[in-house]
């Protein structure tokens, strides 16, 4: 897991440096802190997939080529067989699956996501971006908590909804929760 944080982070620094960006400009484009952003680029720390969305948006790339360091480059159709999508995990705790890391220009970006469980008093890793985001649970329970409001999710129950409200995820009963995860 860390060294795949610090490859995201040199990504990340590598692309402010290309397009001749301060820090300052990046945080001001991208609606981010600059502390987050800091903390994202130091390669020590987690780095959100949300605040990864927001500069990719900005500047026109492929979330991929920051997440996975690939282009996509297919512009028909792409196929993720079963348990191959381009993979990272994140945290111990998050794991994301990419299931179009392979296709260019994609309106959506469509994750298997899988959250392990946490002790109970660990804080919650909370996202917020722009557009939508669809979520799906495929095995296990999770209770996401939406701008405030607690909601459990149960296998085969589906949430939709405007990614900007802050959100986060955490699994229940102590057990793995996978769900698929589409943001727009």
């Amino acid at each position: 897991m860390d060294e795949q944080i610090k490859q995201i982070a040199e990504r990340l620094q590598g692309l402010r440096e290309v397009l001749e960006l301060t820090v300052e400009d990046i945080v001001r484009d991208c609606g981010i802190s600059a502390e987050e952003y800091c903390r994202a680029e130091s390669g020590e720390y987690d780095i959100s997939v949300s605040m990864l969305q927001k500069v990719a948006r900005k500047y026109g790339i492929a979330l991929d080529a920051l997440m996975f360091g690939e282009e996509p480059k297919m512009n028909s159709y792409f196929l993720t067989r079963a348990g191959k999508g381009t993979s990272i995990e994140r945290t111990k705790a998050y794991k994301y699956q990419s299931l179009a890391a392979g296709f260019i220009n994609r309106i959506a970006d469509p994750f298997i996501v899988t959250v392990e469980p946490k002790a109970d008093d660990e804080p919650m890793c909370v996202n917020s971006h722009s557009g939508q985001e669809f979520n799906l649970v495929l095995e296990g329970r999770m209770m996401v908590n939406m701008d405030g409001k607690e909601l459990i999710l149960n296998e085969g129950d589906s949430l939709y909804f405007n990614s900007k409200l802050p959100h986060c995820m955490k699994a229940l009963d102590g057990k793995t929760v996978r769900f698929l995860s589409v943001i727009m």
